[in-house]
This record gives C-alpha cells, sequence and structure tokens, in this order.
C-alpha cells in the first residue's frame, strides 16, 4: 500500500482495488495447483515450478524500484499530499502487475502443496511417524510466524527507512536461497503419486444421483447390504469410512446398485452410473460446508482492511519512538501477529484444559463456537476502529500541518489491531481446523484451498463495498467517505458500514451453524446424534 501511493503515486482507492483484486487472485489460485497436483504432476513438481513462478514475480517486482524508466517521477512529500504528483505510467503498472501475476502463479502451487508434501515425508503407521507429523506441523506455523513477524518490522522498515531496492531485493534473495535448498534434497523426498482429482468424484455422483433421481430407495434403507454399493477402501489416503447418512438423501440414490452395473468381480462397469457409499458421503461433506464457508467470508472483510485503510491512517499519525526513530506504517500490523502469538500458548495451555473440565469437549470449545467468537471479535475491532478514526480525524483538523499528520501516537491503533488478532486467533484457526477435520483425509488439500478462496472472495467483496462507498457518498458539498485526504474523508463511517454487515453475516452463521451436522453423523430413531470420527470414544 505504502509502495504504490508514496513511490507510484497512486490515490489510495486505486491501490486499494488493485491490492483486494491481486489477493483476491492469489488466494483463489491454490485451487487450481491443488487440482493440477492431485490428478496429473504430483507435489513435488508443481512446488518445484510454482518456486521459479515466485522468484521471477520478485525479480520483477525488485526491478520496478531499480530502474529509473519503471517509475514515474519522484515528487516531495507536500506535492503527494497536495495530489500534485504524475502517477505511473499503464505501461510502468503493466510491469508491475506482471511480477504480481508471477507471485500468483507460484502461490497457486506452493500454497496447497508445501504442507501436504512435508506431511508426505512421516510414516503415519509408526509412532515414531505420528510424532513427526506433529513435530513438522508446529515448527511449520511457528516458522511462518516469525517470518511474518521479520517482513513486517525488518523488512518493511528497511523499505520504508532506507531503500526499496534493499527492501526488495531481501526477500528475492531469500526465494532463491530456498528453491536452492528444496533441490538439494532431490534424492531423499518421499514422492507419492497422484491418485486422481477429487472433482470428477463429485461430478460421478451428481450425475449418477441426477440418472437415478426417479428411483425409490428400498423399504429399508439401514439394510445396506445389497442394495447400495460400498466396497471395501482401497487407495493410500483414505484412512476413515464414512456411514451412510440421511442428510441430503436424494444423492444416496447415485450409490443405489442396479441390475447390469456391477462386474462379475464386484467391480463397477460405468462410474458415471454408479458410485460408492464413501465417495456420496464425501460430497455431501462439501455440500455441508457451503453454508459454513460463505459465512466466514464477510468476517474476512475486516482483517482485508489491515493492509489498506489501516496502513492509510498509520501514515497520517504520529509514528515517533524517540527523537530518531519512525514506526514504518506498514509494521503496525504487527501489533496482530504479537497479540497472536501471546495469546494461542494462553489459550492452549491454560484455557482448555480449564474449559475442557466443564464442557467435556476434547478442544474446550466447539470449532463453530470458536469461529462464532472470532466473528464477535471482528465486529468489535471494527467498531473500535470507527471511534478511533474519529478521534484521530478530528485531532488533524484541529490541528492543522502541511502533511496533515494527527498529533496523536500511531499506537492508538492498537486496540482494534488486538482485537483483530484475537478474531484471527479464534475465526482464522478455527476454520483451518474445521476444514482439516471436517473434509476427509484426501480432500485436505482442496479443504485448505477453499480456505484460502475466503480470502480471495473477502477481498472481491471488499474491492464491492470501497467503490461503492467511494462513488455513492460523494456529493457537492463534500468529498466522498474514502477520499484520497483520509482527513476530509470519513473512514469511521467505512468501519462502521463493515461492523453492521458482518453483524448481519454472524446472525447467519449462527443459523447454519445450529444445523450442521458434523462428518459422520448418524440416526438413530430419527434422532440426529453428532459424532466426530476420531475424536468419539464409547
Amino acid at each position: 500500500m505504502v509502495y504504490l501511493t508514496r513511490e507510484l503515486h497512486l490515490d489510495q482507492v486505486t491501490a486499494s482495488n488493485i491490492l483486494s483484486l491481486w489477493f483476491g487472485i492469489t488466494n483463489f489460485s491454490p485451487l487450481v495447483g491443488a487440482f493440477i497436483s492431485d490428478a496429473y504432476v504430483g507435489r513435488f513438481r508443481t512446488i518445484a515450478f510454482a518456486s521459479f513462478g515466485t522468484l521471477l514475480g520478485m525479480v520483477v517486482v525488485t526491478l520496478t524500484s531499480w530502474l529509473p524508466q519503471l517509475q514515474p517521477p519522484s515528487c516531495s512529500p507536500e506535492e503527494l499530499a497536495s495530489g500534485k504528483c504524475v502517477r505511473a505510467s499503464n505501461s510502468q503498472m503493466g510491469v508491475l502487475i506482471l511480477g504480481l501475476c508471477c507471485l500468483t502463479i507460484g502461490s497457486s502451487g506452493v500454497r496447497p502443496c508445501s504442507i501436504p508434501f512435508g506431511v508426505d515425508q512421516f510414516d503415519p503407521t509408526t509412532e515414531e511417524g505420528k510424532k513427526g507429523i506433529n513435530s513438522f506441523f508446529n515448527w511449520y506455523y511457528t516458522t511462518f510466524t516469525m517470518v511474518l513477524l521479520v517482513t513486517q518490522t525488518v523488512v518493511v522498515y528497511i523499505q520504508d527507512s532506507i531503500s526499496w531496492k534493499i527492501g526488495f531485493g531481501i526477500p528475492t534473495l531469500c526465494m532463491l536461497c530456498s528453491i536452492i535448498m528444496f533441490f538439494v534434497g532431490t534424492n531423499l523426498y518421499v514422492r507419492v503419486k497422484p491418485e486422481g482429482s477429487v472433482f470428477s468424484g463429485v461430478a460421478q455422483v451428481l450425475m449418477a444421483a441426477y440418472r437415478k433421481r426417479k428411483l425409490r430407495f428400498p423399504m429399508s434403507e439401514e439394510k445396506q447390504e445389497g442394495f447400495f454399493y460400498d466396497p471395501p477402501l482401497t487407495g493410500t489416503t483414505v484412512v476413515s469410512k464414512l456411514p451412510l447418512t440421511k442428510q441430503f438423501r436424494a444423492l444416496n440414490k447415485a450409490a443405489l446398485i442396479m441390475e447390469g452395473e456391477l462386474n462379475t468381480d464386484g467391480t463397477i462397469v460405468n462410474r458415471w452410473r454408479l458410485v460408492s457409499i464413501q465417495k456420496v458421503e464425501e460430497v455431501k461433506c462439501l455440500v455441508r460446508i457451503i453454508p459454513i464457508w460463505a459465512a466466514g467470508i464477510l468476517s474476512l472483510i475486516s482483517m482485508a482492511q489491515q493492509g489498506t485503510f489501516t496502513v492509510s491512517q498509520a501514515m497520517k499519525m504520529n509514528r515517533h519512538l524517540g527523537p530518531n526513530f519512525q514506526v514504518p506504517a506498514g509494521s503496525v500490523t504487527v501489533i496482530s501477529l504479537i497479540t497472536i502469538a501471546l495469546w494461542l500458548p494462553f489459550y492452549d495451555r491454560f484455557l482448555v484444559p480449564k474449559l475442557r473440565k466443564i464442557t467435556n469437549h476434547e478442544g474446550g470449545i466447539t470449532l463453530l463456537l470458536r469461529i462464532g467468537i472470532g466473528m464477535v471479535f471482528s465486529i468489535l475491532s471494527m467498531v473500535v476502529a470507527g471511534m478511533v478514526e474519529k478521534l484521530r480525524r478530528d485531532s488533524a483538523n484541529s490541528n492543522p500541518t502541511p502533511l496533515g499528520i494527527a498529533p496523536m501516537s500511531v499506537f492508538w491503533l492498537a486496540p482494534h489491531l488486538i482485537l483483530m488478532g484475537l478474531c484471527e486467533a479464534f475465526n482464522i484457526i478455527g476454520q483451518i481446523e474445521f476444514f482439516n477435520r471436517q473434509f476427509p483425509e484426501h480432500m485436505r488439500s482442496i479443504g485448505n484451498s477453499l480456505f484460502s478462496c475466503s480470502f480471495a472472495v473477502a477481498n472481491y467483496v471488499s474491492t464491492i463495498i470501497v467503490n461503492v462507498v467511494h462513488h455513492s457518498t460523494r456529493k457537492s458539498s463534500h468529498p466522498d467517505w474514502l477520499t484520497n485526504d483520509i482527513n476530509a474523508g470519513r473512514i469511521d463511517y467505512f468501519y462502521y458500514l463493515i461492523a453492521v454487515l458482518a453483524t448481519f453475516n454472524l446472525f447467519f452463521f449462527i443459523f447454519v451453524a445450529r444445523r450442521y451436522q458434523y462428518k459422520g453423523s448418524v440416526d438413530f430413531d430419527d434422532e440426529t446424534h453428532q459424532v466426530e470420527l476420531g475424536s468419539h470414544k464409547p
């Protein structure tokens, strides 16, 4: 955001839209990468190809800060504040967008495959392998958080205060080193062969159910043998067998055995006319999760503002720590990361054991309740952000300066960023665990991709809201809420609008969450008992 507005002289609405669109595409792309990896080339080749895409993208972005031909004419902060600077040309923006596209290609392969490829290196059937997998997850997320802290502090400070060339060059060099390290272990890796995409299985279930839509079920669906196709599990990834359920009952017809649909050895004649109970229940898992996934999208819109308007606020506040150091505007969001780093150990080691004694639930509280609590924190975050923005705006207008800097510490943004950190700790991590536990084992890469799609849709919705607000709130007597001069705009009203939308979304989430049936739920005498496979103790 700072690079687009300060170095390329874009207005904040245009910069916000570019970032939101790019974030959206980048978060959708892992779905494509997961499909290609699972169906055709495998995880190793996908990561290898995508890594070079990331490196090429970083090189191009670095060149935009290195070569004068790829930058607009320089101007002073006063000229930038008054809107007199010449913005980057279409060709200059085209080069930058080319680099962003290469980064998107890299993300499409690395994001969905890096964790599964790491897990592939362990044997889950042995005690040592199980411990190794748990250790891998712990180290993966620990290093991921450490990297975010470094990039949001050290690298951002270098970019903001020393040089954009060095600031972009550091991650470029790191990417080159990571590729070298990745290929050093080529002969050591365990490579799992692709077993085919789950999308074809989903299509087969839907087609078979449609073709048999006029058939009637047997008198007793509980007696599955002879009526429904339920072969033993095969393959290397599926671990748990899913029972036949009555929810979305029409899909069960896809597993009804008709005359001539099985060979003499018990195999299927036409996979587009008959599928197994396992495949039917896997599709049901997808259908059940979609409403929860949709409800999680709007709750992420508030997070999208951390990299856009929160940074714009920080640029118009007093960021000095002592006489010689100034906090980079892009580093203020590190407060959310610190909140997560401090809260999660406290939650896991202290609160969960206490809650477990009260609720008798393995995780202390259910995953859906955890997600709902995170949504509440996102609403509170936007309300507090609006209140702080009103104070900042009033302070800046009461004490005018050439650059429009409010005599107000940037750490006034801390309360809403702390609340946003708690939102991530509950909502985001809750969604990750929910998708991983509710998707069948061999569909978890798709589940992780679906979670990335949540961020993509949230960024697109955020872009739509920004544009609607930008054009509909502009009047002849006053500028729009999101005008480039935030001291003349009303970003606080924008935050309140998001809080209202998030509140309506919370009610929708409560509605769908109360009706959700966990994976492996079974019916007894028309009364639903919810059972999570792997966590149920007889």
